[in-house]
């Protein structure tokens, strides 16, 4: 009997250097410690095979082009390229929690209003989802101190 994984890589495999980004990710966060995989991302390969590396701000993206060299020989790619990007958020509930820059929290009447709006949502999980966008929408107007 043949492992999954093999048969997933050979299938895989014929996508060119795309095939490679499960592993990449898979070896990201040992590769680059725990502080750098909150702050950048891969993201996907070039046709030359370059990884590129979405990074949270250009600040980042900057310091860790200082260390490319080092991150592309522990991850044993071609190449790599740090752009500022979109990164997976890890845990929805600590980032919730961060006191800096984090949005307002609704109010108990704001939470029932998106509740009431969303009761109607069969699946659980996408009404979980589609709340707390609506209370995160409420608290965040109720909060708008913009001129």
């Amino acid at each position: 009997m043949e492992r999954l994984g093999d048969l997933l890589r050979r299938e895989l495999g014929r996508h060119g250097p795309q095939a490679g980004i499960g592993d990449a990710v898979a070896a990201w966060p040992e590769a680059v410690g725990a502080e750098i995989a909150r702050n950048a991302w891969p993201a996907r390969f070039t046709r030359d095979g370059t990884l590129i590396v979405h990074a949270r701000d250009s600040v980042w993206a900057f310091e860790l082009t200082q260390r490319a060299a080092e991150i592309r020989e522990r991850l044993s790619t071609k190449a790599v390229k740090f752009v500022p990007g979109p990164i997976p958020e890890r845990d929805a509930e600590a980032v919730r929690a961060t006191p800096q820059g984090s949005p307002p929290l609704p109010t108990p009447e704001q939470a029932a209003q998106a509740a009431e709006w969303t009761s109607q949502i069969a699946d659980e999980d996408l009404r979980r989802i589609v709340q707390r966008a609506i209370e995160s929408g409420l608290a965040r107007a109720a909060n708008d101190r913009s001129f």
